[in-house]
């Protein structure tokens, strides 16, 4: 069996189970947000009663993230709504954006985006904040109400993401059907080289197969290849899976993924025990491809879709209006060293927003060093407009007041996962994929640019 076979057979109680079968899935956590948790606890609440029970109140993560920092009164409605659920219910793990849980979340547009304006608890962009809140377990299941949540398969499990009504099933039943997909096998060989990154991997995979190229299969990634890769890395490739229409991505579990959950989950205090799958010598893929790490470049989605692969080096001549670094995908520590690296010293040609997926990231950029600059002055001095409100922001849109968003037919280069019409602001925008050291570079010159040309 392949590695998500396995863990599905696993959670189904099965001895063994095959790309096609419909199988009753145990899931391990439910993770939901502020855009559609109120959904989903209408439907808990409409099929089960109002006076209905969760299944299991510590297996429910709830992750307000998406619409936060804007004044929009029903955005913030919507986060009261997860606070009044979780109080209802007893929910162990409610990340709210403020302290005061009989509180009521209002946000203060009169002290800008720039600072600070969440509570001790609030813990970001949900796909970045499970893993450092210790909630991603090799060998587990993992349903969430958002389609990045295939994220989580960076640390060898089944993670997917659906929709408001099995969500609002799976609170009340721990339970959902499904077809097992067929597998997709992704072998990684050599390393990257530098100024390339694991998004260009990532963007190489859905150039070569398009952005419906693996629709309802999963993508195993392993090889000798994937020892390079950071669990940073990894989470950018599993992270967009769902933009080739994939069902889940999913990493083989190594060393890295072991000292990484032992270490959050100690960490956090949450369940440390977990029992990891690993590869069996006779898996059956419905595709096969080696991809090599050495021989990449940087890569950049053209608009409209994900699919739209070019090099930056083709593209030299697009002229662009935005750079934007941010989001589960690249808004991470990691992203923000390599997109500073590029930019030290210099100064961005271009409106470029900064975005840090998690109050974490904040604290690790404001905190490091490099010299007598810490990583977040460095930003700040090349002209990146850096706030400290971690979160999705405008890499889904949001409300007009959203920080980074595109309210203009604009050109913009960024570093998040999605480009379709429309996904970051305005519906004739366009949206240019790209790693955080190409949007870096980019931001510098004022139009897509090959990050190697800033690397001595």
């Amino acid at each position: 069996m392949t590695l998500t076979e396995k863990l599905l057979a696993r959670a189904a109680g099965k001895p063994g189970v095959q790309a096609g079968d419909n199988v009753w899935v145990n899931a391990d956590v439910l993770m939901t947000h502020d855009v559609c948790g109120p959904g989903t606890i209408g439907v808990f609440k409409r099929e089960f009663g109002p006076t209905a029970k969760v299944w299991d109140r510590q297996k429910i993560v709830i992750t307000p993230d998406h619409y936060i920092f804007t004044s929009d009164s029903k955005s913030n409605r919507n986060v009261d709504l997860l606070r009044e659920f979780v109080k209802e219910q007893d929910i162990t793990y409610f990340y709210d954006v403020i302290d005061d849980r009989n509180g009521a979340w209002k946000f203060d547009a009169s002290k800008g985006q720039f600072v600070r304006q969440f509570g001790s608890r609030y813990a970001g962009v949900c796909h970045s904040a499970l893993p450092q809140k210790g909630h991603t377990r090799p060998g587990e299941v993992l349903f969430g109400t958002d389609s990045h949540t295939c994220t989580a398969g960076a640390f060898n499990e089944f993670a997917t993401g659906i929709g408001n009504t099995d969500a609002g099933f799976v609170m009340g039943t721990g339970k959902l059907l499904l077809k097992v997909p067929e597998t997709m096998h992704f072998r990684l060989e050599g390393r990257l080289q530098p100024g390339v990154m694991a998004k260009d991997i990532i963007l190489h995979c859905i150039g070569e197969i398009g952005f419906d190229g693996a629709t309802y299969r999963a993508l195993q990634f392993d090889g000798p290849g994937v020892a390079s890769l950071s669990m940073d890395d990894r989470m950018t490739v599993a992270n967009m899976a769902i933009e080739a229409g994939g069902k889940n991505g999913i990493f083989e579990f190594d060393a890295k993924t072991e000292e990484f959950v032992n270490y959050r989950t100690r960490l956090n205090c949450t369940k440390q025990s977990y029992e990891p799958v690993t590869c069996d010598k006779n898996e059956k893929f419905v595709y096969e491809t080696v991809v090599d790490l050495d021989q990449l470049e940087p890569l950049v989605a053209c608009h409209p879709d994900p699919g739209q692969r070019k090099t930056a080096k083709e593209l030299g001549s697009l002229k662009l209006d935005r750079a934007y670094i941010g989001s589960c995908t690249g808004g991470k520590t990691s992203d923000f060293l390599e997109f500073a690296r590029i930019v030290r010293g210099k100064k961005v040609v271009l409106d470029t927003f900064g975005v840090p997926a998690t109050p974490e990231i904040v604290r690790d950029l404001q905190t490091t060093y490099w010299g007598d600059q810490t990583i977040w002055q460095v930003l700040v001095a090349a002209g990146v407009q850096m706030t400290e409100n971690a979160g999705c922001a405008a890499c889904l849109g949001g409300p007009v007041d959203t920080f980074g968003r595109m309210n203009t037919p604009l050109k913009c280069i960024s570093a998040t996962n999605r480009n379709f019409p429309g996904r970051m602001g305005h519906k004739e925008s366009q949206v240019f994929l790209a790693s955080p050291a190409t949007v870096a570079a980019s931001a510098l010159t004022g139009q897509v640019t090959d990050p190697r040309a800033f690397l001595s």
